[in-house]
């Protein structure tokens, strides 16, 4: 789980409403109009641009910023060691046990290839082939988000001129245009928070996850290609290395 996330949301939530509270008090900024125009129009518009089964799985996009789940780098080197090792010195059939012992279902089936016995072209054409669709996938969460977040600023806006031109269209009374100016900006400031708290945020936290799960998923492809073609572990840890910058190269080095 990334608690970075959580915790930001819930800072910002706390300055945000703390300065309303210390200032002119909360009451002034609750408008239910200005949040249905806000919040209803971004769902109908997002709605429009994308595919249904899209727009449902909005939750499942942002469940992903939160609860991610993206291997450690040395951890998956010294697994891929290990497995080489294995290898080297029992064969592929003996890689079978070890299956059961993964939670990673791309893992999985990358190692079930290699004990299948398939060949190095056929593992790596398949595994990448699912990199492919997880990056299409998750590029098409990344810009639903980013739709999210530039939608709602803009039915803010729309919001904001509905009660401008109420508030023209009835200036009997001049005492009471500065509380319509101010129900009029509320919407303004419903779509920007929206949009830079939440949307915009998560999209970026979605574009960096998924960078990671790929590097990740290209180092599990490299490591069973080169178990598959009988690389000793040495050779196998220093192909895996090469996904990791130099500095870190000592850091996260493995055992063998």
């Amino acid at each position: 789980m990334d608690i970075a996330t959580i915790i930001g949301i819930l800072l910002g939530l706390t300055v945000v409403i703390g300065a309303i509270a210390v200032g002119t008090g909360a009451k002034m900024f609750i408008n239910l109009p200005s949040l249905g125009i806000t919040i209803g129009g971004m769902l109908c518009a997002t709605l429009i641009h994308f595919s249904l089964p899209q727009f449902l799985g909005i939750f499942s996009v942002i469940k992903k910023t939160i609860i991610a789940k993206v291997p450690s780098q040395s951890q998956l080197i010294q697994t891929m060691v290990n497995y080489a090792a294995i290898n080297r010195r029992d064969g592929p059939l003996a890689l079978e046990q070890e299956i059961s012992k993964i939670d990673d279902k791309f893992f999985v089936r990358g190692l079930q290839m290699l004990v299948d016995g398939q060949s190095v072209d056929e593992v790596r054409n398949l595994m990448s082939l699912e990199i492919q669709y997880l990056q299409e996938r998750h590029a098409s969460g990344k810009q639903i988000l980013e739709f999210m977040g530039a939608a709602a600023p803009a039915f803010g806006m729309i919001g904001t001129l509905i009660g401008l031109v109420q508030m023209l269209s009835n200036l009997d009374d001049p005492s009471g245009i500065g509380v319509g100016m101010a129900t009029a900006l509320i919407t303004t400031f419903y779509g920007a928070f929206a949009a830079n708290l939440a949307f915009i945020p998560l999209a970026g936290k979605l574009g960096i996850y998924s960078k990671a799960e790929t590097v990740a998923m290209e180092m599990i492809t490299e490591g069973i290609c080169a178990i598959a073609q009988g690389e000793n572990p040495t050779a196998v840890r220093e192909k895996m290395q090469a996904f990791i910058s130099q500095g870190r190269r000592e850091e996260v080095k493995a055992q063998i």
